[in-house]
């Protein structure tokens, strides 16, 4: 049996095609049909190829019932046909089968296809329901789904209480007592000097006193002590108290405009001064003084609002929050300028009469 009739038989498609494709052949090649060059390696490629061996009807029948037995046996005592001509046949009869094949392959397909059963429609209270194509789509990705990628949750511990802010200035300083006032004025950070500052230097004296003194800003001394006219200046001072029959803490409150001292004693910038003197102005409201005495020049011009010199302020009665002020040299200065120490005895006599004059030593 030739090799396509045993791959066709196979498949199971012989009963069908067999017979279209051996009429095909046998029509494709008529007795009259003329020869067909073929070249001497070709021809010996097929004649090389062994013939099928005769089957007996039986042998047919058994493998194919439908298949007639005589097919084969007319197949087999056919005479032999030349080379050319067989090999013309056996292309056409592939051709053919080829084709037969096909058809036969969509016909099937349509005839399945055709007796599918067709999908019925659920009965009952669900017919009237609509029919559902298929799982539900999931609904699109949110952060939420990718929190596994995230660590476990770390379990909860004490922690410490957040920082507490920087302290912001507050307008109430004037109304704050002695007390409050020392303690704001120790935690103080209204300013940049805060950053570098050891001690404030509040203020010391007696707190009833009718004599304040106001020195400009701590130096090294004050900021390591926290008292305001340590060191030499401070003894110069006390010694020039003295001699007006005055003492330190003895109806006499000392302070500075500034409570902080500026890095490397420079003198402080304007926003600084205006930051730290609501501390000094209820200073002067708390102390009540008859009579103040501005030592030097930059604290002379802090309370007085000028740019004057101390020549052209000295020897002047000015007023600062109400009260007489007698502007003089600072001691510090004095230790430097010992010829100036006669003109700050006249500001402490002009001081002294103004404070008597203001009903000073009635007391």
């Amino acid at each position: 049996m030739p090799l396509d009739e045993i791959a066709l038989e196979e498949l199971g498609l012989a009963p069908r095609w067999v017979r279209k494709g051996m009429s095909a052949a046998q029509s494709a090649a008529p007795n009259d049909e003329p020869a067909v060059d073929v070249a001497p390696e070709a021809a010996a490629s097929v004649a090389a190829v062994p013939r099928p061996v005769a089957q007996s009807a039986s042998d047919a029948s058994d493998g194919f019932p439908d298949r007639p037995a005589a097919h084969l046996q007319h197949r087999a005592d056919a005479p032999p046909q030349p080379v050319a001509r067989r090999v013309t046949a056996q292309t056409s009869a592939q051709e053919s089968m080829q084709e037969s094949m096909q058809e036969s392959m969509q016909e099937s397909a349509q005839d399945a296809f055709a007796q599918a059963p067709a999908p019925q429609a659920p009965s009952g209270r669900a017919a009237t329901e609509p029919t559902q194509a298929g799982p539900e789509e999931p609904p699109p990705l949110t952060e939420d789904d990718f929190a596994w990628f995230d660590g476990a949750p770390e379990p909860s511990l004490p922690h410490d209480p957040a920082p507490a802010p920087a302290r912001a200035p507050r307008d109430d300083i004037a109304t704050l007592d002695w007390d409050a006032l020392a303690e704001r004025v120790a935690f103080c950070t209204r300013c940049r000097l805060c950053e570098k500052r050891t001690n404030t230097v509040f203020g010391v004296g007696d707190r009833a006193a009718e004599w304040m003194l106001i020195g400009e800003a701590p130096g090294e001394n004050e900021d390591r002590l926290g008292e305001p006219f340590v060191g030499q200046a401070g003894k110069l001072l006390d010694n020039m108290l003295r001699s007006l029959s005055l003492a330190r803490g003895e109806n006499v409150y000392i302070a500075n405009v500034i409570k902080c001292r500026p890095p490397g004693n420079r003198n402080p910038e304007p926003d600084e001064v205006a930051r730290c003197e609501p501390y000094l102005q209820r200073q002067v409201a708390l102390v009540k003084p008859k009579i103040i005495v501005a030592l030097g020049r930059f604290a002379a011009q802090s309370l007085l609002k000028t740019e004057g010199s101390i020549a052209s302020l000295r020897g002047r009665v000015h007023e600062y929050e109400g009260v007489p002020v007698i502007v003089s040299y600072h001691p510090a200065y004095l230790l430097r300028s010992l010829q100036d120490k006669s003109k700050a005895w006249a500001d402490l006599c002009l001081a002294r009469d103004t404070w008597r004059a203001a009903g000073g030593g009635e007391r």
